[in-house]
């Protein structure tokens, strides 16, 4: 695709040149010729005022040397005989054959007449004798001044954009190939069994599309296959109660030959049983580290969790809003992880604000982090540094409402968060939302780094969630 977008581009771009540049270089030819003549005529024009006062010879040359290119012998004088006993005149250099200068004389306009080394201008002009022909040597060399240059900076200006056409298209089939490889050689990797694998979604819509879809797909060969093994291993044990009643019954069977080949056929199918449970647990640890290492796409887990919440909401008279979860997310944590977080932020939400208040999520998908923010209209938290330290209850603090009665709550649910976004690189920072009450900012990193608090982006980043959140909390989408 890359070779065909600059073959493509390549035929493109020279026909393109071929069809003004070929033009372009002719007109500048017939330019050189023109100017090279007009020049002629100028210098011919010089003598004119001077036939038309005397053709006295000595006159003459005196106005043909003055000219401009008089003294380099390209400038003659025709002047035709005066009188009949007087003879023609020929001042200057001669370089037209006679019949040439004659037949100008004749039809009294300019001519152009071929002669070694180039070409003369023939300019007839009225005297008092009859037609006076001025002639103006021009040589080839003037015919051709600056032409080679403006040929050499016309192809120089072609090639520029060939290369320039290529260069680009090159960059441009890099942007889509790239992409493609990249999603070509995922599914050859999660052939191999690499089921942690996944596609960047970049590229052209299209391309971004196919990623979307491998990586759901590989998400859900990944939930397929841990179902198979958490189903061999639940086969695996039940079956270890029949086989225990047949071991006590072989063992009540004497001393047999019989019943020593049925127990040691028991031991084995014991022995084997043995072996598929471990090596299914095995296997669902694999898995599940794959998934853990795919991550997951925040969004979808957004858009599942705040459906799963709304019921209630909807039942307490609660507005809700969720804003950038319209696009996929991709996260590098496992998805019960993001999901158990997201509970554990909404389940404050719920318990320490009174019933009504209105609660929003919004995602956003920055370079080197993800943010999720969930605010709500509630109280606030009086110490936001307590409530993200493990074993606070809430009492006093977020909206002053006991999460249960007696005792508060146990303090994991933002602890839960805290560790989530650490585990990323990222970080969890509660403060006051647009909307009156409590934010939880959850910043988690890409890149495995440190959250960017300070710096320009990080500022501009924050900048831009606090006007877009204020944005949507005035027209309420």
């Amino acid at each position: 695709m890359r070779w065909a977008l600059v073959k493509v581009a390549l035929a493109v771009t020279a026909m393109v040149v071929v069809a003004f540049a070929v033009p372009l270089g002719l007109v500048v030819k017939e330019l050189a010729r023109d100017r090279a003549y007009s020049n002629a005529e100028r210098q011919a024009a010089t003598i004119g005022p001077v036939l038309a006062i005397t053709t006295d010879r000595t006159q003459l040359e005196r106005a043909v040397a003055s000219a401009e290119t008089g003294s380099g012998g390209r400038i003659g004088v025709h002047v035709p005989a005066s009188g009949k006993n007087g003879r023609p005149a020929e001042i200057g250099s001669r370089r037209a054959p006679r019949a040439d200068v004659a037949a100008a004389a004749k039809l009294g306009r300019a001519s152009i007449s071929p002669v070694s080394g180039g070409s003369s201008l023939l300019q007839p002009t009225a005297v008092a004798s009859g037609i006076a022909v001025v002639e103006v040597f021009v040589p080839d060399e003037a015919l051709t001044r600056g032409v080679a240059t403006s040929w050499l900076v016309l192809a120089g200006v072609g090639l520029a954009l060939v290369i320039g056409s290529v260069a680009v298209a090159d960059r441009l089939g890099t942007r889509m190939v790239r992409p493609a490889e990249r999603l070509a050689g995922a599914a050859h990797d999660l052939g191999k069994g690499k089921l942690g694998v996944r596609v960047l979604e970049d590229g052209p819509k299209e391309l971004r599309s196919a990623a979307s879809a491998f990586n759901a797909m590989a998400d859900q060969v990944v939930q397929l296959l841990a179902n198979e093994r958490e189903l061999a291993a639940d086969l695996s044990h039940r079956l270890r109660t029949p086989l225990t009643v047949l071991r006590l019954n072989a063992a009540s069977l004497g001393d047999s030959p019989a019943a020593d080949q049925t127990r040691s056929a028991v031991e084995q199918l014991e022995r084997e049983v043995d072996q598929i449970i471990r090596t299914a647990r095995e296997q669902k640890a694999q898995t599940q580290q794959a998934a853990a290492v795919a991550g997951c796409d925040a969004a979808e887990v957004i858009r599942e969790r705040m459906d799963f919440w709304s019921a209630l909401a909807e039942d307490e008279g609660r507005t809700v809003r969720i804003a950038g979860a319209d696009r996929p997310v991709r996260l590098p944590v496992a998805r019960p992880d993001l999901a158990a977080a997201l509970d554990a932020m909404l389940g404050n939400v719920f318990r320490h604000t009174p019933e009504g208040t209105a609660f929003a999520v919004d995602v956003h998908n920055a370079e080197e982090a993800v943010i999720v923010l969930v605010s709500d209209a509630g109280p606030g938290i009086d110490d936001p540094d307590a409530a993200l330290r493990r074993g606070w209850s809430g009492g006093g603090g977020w909206g002053h409402r006991p999460a249960v009665a007696g005792g508060g709550s146990t303090g994991l649910g933002l602890d839960i968060v805290r560790r989530l976004a650490e585990s990323t690189g990222g970080d969890v920072r509660i403060g006051r939302s647009v909307l009156g009450g409590t934010e939880v900012r959850v910043w988690l990193a890409l890149d495995g780094g440190r959250a960017p608090h300070g710096g320009r982006r990080a500022h501009r980043l924050r900048r831009t969630l606090r006007t877009r959140r204020r944005r949507t909390a005035r027209t309420g989408t």
